[in-house]
Formats: C-alpha cells, sequence, structure tokens
C-alpha cells in the first residue's frame, strides 16, 4: 500500500485520534495537522503539531509533535515525523520535539531522522501544588524526548 500526504483540519485530526489512539486522547490546541492517506482516500494516519508541552521549551522557534495516530498502516508515521519537520521548518521554525514512551521503540523517528536528546525519568503525573491537572494515564512512565532540527 502506498500512503501520500494531506491535509487534515483540527477536528478530523482529533475524531481521529480518538477512534484509534490506544491511550491518548487528543491534545487541546494545535499549529498545524498533517495526515496520510491510502491509494483510496481513506485516512490512515495523523499528526498533530503544537507548541511545547513544558514550558521552559516553548521559546517561540520550537514545536512539539504533541500525537501521532494510525489504524496499523505500515510507514505511516516515519511519513508523517518527516513531514511534520518539512512544514515546521517552511514555517520558519528551528526545532521540532516528540516524546516516546518507555517500552515504544521509536523506529518511526529513526526512520524520519530524529535524534534522541534526553531521557526523561518516571514522574507521578503532570499535577502540582501550584497547577493542578487532572490524570493523563503517563504517570510513573519513563519517556525519551526526540529532537529533528
Amino acid at each position: 500500500m502506498t500512503l501520500h500526504l494531506v491535509p487534515v483540519r483540527s477536528r478530523e485530526a482529533a475524531a481521529f485520534v480518538r477512534q484509534w489512539h490506544r491511550h491518548h486522547r487528543p491534545p487541546p490546541g494545535q499549529i498545524f495537522a498533517v495526515g496520510a492517506a491510502d491509494q483510496h482516500g481513506a485516512l490512515r494516519a495523523v499528526a498533530i503539531v503544537g507548541r511545547p508541552v513544558a514550558r521552559h521549551l516553548d521559546d517561540g522557534m520550537t514545536l512539539e509533535v504533541t500525537r501521532t495516530c494510525s489504524d496499523g498502516a505500515f510507514n505511516a508515521n516515519s511519513l508523517l515525523y518527516g513531514a511534520s519537520w518539512r512544514a515546521a521548518k517552511a514555517l520558519g521554525y528551528s526545532r521540532l520535539l516528540t516524546y516516546t514512551q518507555n517500552g515504544e521503540s521509536g523506529a518511526s523517528l529513526r526512520g524520519a531522522g530524529w535524534k534522541v536528546i534526553a531521557q526523561r525519568p518516571p514522574r507521578p503525573g503532570w499535577s502540582a501544588p501550584s497547577r493542578p491537572r487532572s490524570a493523563h494515564g503517563t504517570a510513573n512512565i519513563a519517556r525519551t524526548l526526540w529532537e529533528a532540527s
């Protein structure tokens, strides 16, 4: 099966994530989204790109792939990671980040030319006394930070 890039509206990307993602909801906002469709035009995967979740990384020149999701289509995530970086560069950004959770191989990111820049230890959750947050389902999971630049 051959995949090709397609534009995806915010609502369509969010609906795809709600239907197919194994452990996350759609992120609350985005700068842009991109999709991968098959030869029949069926949407098979999406990537959602937004401002970095970590405030200290939100420098105005950095974006984050906050969600990728596919229905299992072969090489879809690599296609989307590469396209997301090309689009971010075309918009004037100098850095694109994303995270994988412990247990995820990162093969799609390596295939798209991304590099590991940090390992993040497990944390008890996103909530803090100064900024209470609801659970995201990612508590106590180590993460790897990846960069395209």
